[in-house]
């Protein structure tokens, strides 16, 4: 950019780390009590890593339920799933960011709110370095939220960001839509869209998100395309390409649970993601301690070392990933005469439709499924300009997804890492 003293501070510090070669890797982590908190935000700066920290906020914040979030933090505090930012209070939390933040350490929050207005203006006032979501990817999955009021209130809000004197970093959550069973081109094309709706309303650091899914091989043709379409979509913006480690149903052991986040470090360091959100063995069972996500940062340093400089013997697919997004996001840019406006009517038409999401503006009539190639693609349509798994090959037509088949989709990573013989990696001899 040439604007250089307005680069926010997230991305001057992701862009060093993958100018030295560093992958950047961030827990899923937020804590009711302030002290909590603190030591958490510690623990992970002080991690053998290249870190950024999270701040996740509680489920009554994101409800916009303050009143609840004030009470149970002051009778239960930890009962609370996040940290409940504005019970605290700006002066605390800035407090609290002074103490643990800095240049080589920003701080992320989290939030998962349709309407974030509220909480970006406390954000700003605290001097946070990073947030993140979107007008659909925190509207159709999480809420009722009529996505045309999320779309306003999401321009209002990250023109809020913009007008910063030095603009917070705002990641897109479009690439990770239901965590799951939504095939690559739609994440991508999301992920994309929501990045045009940032600089639409004057904000460029910006990062693009992707979800793993259930082939390396695909993950890694979908995060070509994503660079792709973002080089092509978001020209003179400072961004970069964030992973999330598998987002569905994890497995039950702890082999299962390394071997799955292994793979996901693998990918970010061969797909040319500059940052990792990871996921830790506890995720099965319950919310991950402190220790527990340091171990699994830790972890995905070493396999993200060790991965730099070995190949990793994957090749991308060759499925037309990259064209398909590209219809996605021309067909709906040519509905609008606004990014805002076009995502809203693209809905509408249901030339966006993601499958099993049942928000109202949704017109869930398309479906994904796991093809016979174990990769990620459509069994329906819906009015989506994407083909079906058997558009290519007639002899093997796309089965309909019914309850029984949705379950085995969904434990399809859970039953892969748990069960699989591994060999040749960091974990071998492991018991």
């Amino acid at each position: 950019m040439n604007e250089g003293r307005r680069t926010d501070r997230f991305s001057a510090f992701v862009r060093r780390s993958a100018a030295a070669g560093r992958l950047v890797v961030q827990p899923r982590m937020g804590f009711g009590e302030l002290d909590r908190m603190r030591a958490g935000l510690a623990a992970v700066r002080e991690a053998r890593a290249t870190t950024a920290g999270t701040v996740t906020l509680d489920s009554y914040t994101r409800c916009h339920d303050f009143a609840a979030a004030r009470r149970t933090l002051r009778e239960r505090p930890r009962d609370l799933n996040g940290f409940p930012l504005l019970a605290h209070g700006s002066i605390a939390v800035r407090a609290l960011l002074g103490e643990t933040a800095s240049q080589d350490f920003p701080v992320q929050v989290r939030h998962g709110t349709a309407r974030p207005l509220r909480i970006f203006r406390f954000l700003a006032e605290a001097g946070v370095d990073a947030t993140e979501g979107g007008p659909v990817s925190y509207c159709l999955p999480y809420s009722r939220t009529p996505l045309a009021e999320a779309v306003r209130e999401w321009g209002t809000a990250v023109e809020l960001l913009a007008a910063q004197p030095v603009p917070m970093h705002l990641e897109t959550f479009g690439g990770c839509m239901l965590g799951q069973l939504c095939p690559p081109s739609l994440l991508v094309a999301l992920s994309v869209l929501e990045g045009m709706f940032f600089r639409e309303h004057g904000l460029t650091g910006i990062s693009l998100s992707y979800a793993q899914q259930v082939h390396q091989g695909q993950d890694l043709e979908a995060l070509a395309a994503l660079q792709r379409l973002a080089a092509e979509r978001l020209a003179g913006t400072d961004r970069h390409i964030v992973l999330y480690t598998y987002m569905g149903v994890f497995p039950r052991t702890p082999i299962g649970s390394y071997r799955l986040l292994e793979s996901s470090v693998r990918l970010a360091v061969h797909g040319g993601a500059q940052r990792l959100v990871v996921k830790t063995p506890a995720e099965a069972h319950r919310i991950p301690t402190i220790e527990e996500n340091v171990a699994a940062l830790e972890f995905s340093h070493t396999v993200a070392e060790a991965a730099a400089d070995a190949p990793d013997g994957v090749r991308p697919t060759e499925t037309g990933l990259y064209e398909e997004a590209r219809t996605l996001v021309d067909a709906a840019l040519e509905l609008g005469d606004t990014v805002g406006s076009s995502l809203v009517a693209a809905f509408a038409q249901g030339r966006l439709d993601l499958p099993y999401c049942l928000h109202p503006d949704n017109a869930n009539r398309s479906r994904g499924t796991i093809d016979r190639h174990a990769m990620l693609s459509w069994s329906r349509a819906g009015a989506m300009p994407v083909r079906t798994a058997d558009a290519g090959d007639p002899a093997w037509p796309a089965a309909e997804v019914d309850a029984r088949s949705l379950t085995r989709m969904l434990s399809h990573n859970e039953r892969r890492f748990d069960r699989e013989e591994r060999t040749g990696s960091l974990l071998a001899g492991a018991s």
